[in-house]
Formats: C-alpha cells, structure tokens, sequence
C-alpha cells in the first residue's frame, strides 16, 4: 500500500478504514507492507492508526511493515518511540523472509 500526501486527523480515519478492509480479508496477506516515502507529513493520529493496523497484524499473526520513512516523518516515529515499536520485530522479520515485505500490496 502506497500512501500520498500528509496524514493528518481530517485523513485517518480513510486510512484506518482502508487498513481494517484489508487486515480484515478472509485470505490475509502473509506480509503488509505501507510505503510512506510519499507522505511529507503526518501527525499522531496517523501514527496510531499504523500502530492499531500492527496490532491487529500481529494478531492474525501477518507481519506489518513500514518504508519510506524520512525526513519529519521519521523523526516523529523516532520522537514518539514507535519506531521501536515496528524495528523491534517487524523489520527484523522482514530481513529474515528475503523480501517478503517488500511486495506492495495495493
């Protein structure tokens, strides 16, 4: 899944929809993958929209990843301490699966 343009409390809630349509497929995707390498910015309500998608991930044991973080957006992971949150499993196991997250789902 491609994102574009800032994420903001006006454009959570049809990123939240669209992530609870997909992590709620009878054939859920072994891996998700959200490219924010288009978003220039995003605020906390986006954050945890992501951070309720991993949760949900997880439990349906499917792996959640994140790429294309940069700039104030990553700095906002980073500053929030929910980077760790995504680097402390998520992005380890994508190392592990040889690219699997790396298929962009769309």
């Amino acid at each position: 899944m491609r994102l574009n343009g800032r994420i903001d409390a006006d454009s959570s809630p049809d990123l939240r929809n669209c992530l609870l349509a997909i992590l709620s497929e009878k054939q859920l995707p072994r891996a998700i993958t959200v490219d924010l390498a288009g978003v220039p910015y995003i605020e906390t309500s986006g954050i945890a929209t992501l951070v309720e998608a991993l949760r949900i991930a997880r439990h349906h044991q499917a792996i959640f990843c994140l790429q294309g973080l940069t700039g104030s957006v990553l700095r906002l992971f980073e500053v929030t301490g929910v980077l760790a949150l995504f680097e402390a499993s998520d992005f380890a196991e994508r190392r592990s699966l040889d690219g699997q997250c790396s298929r962009k789902r769309r």
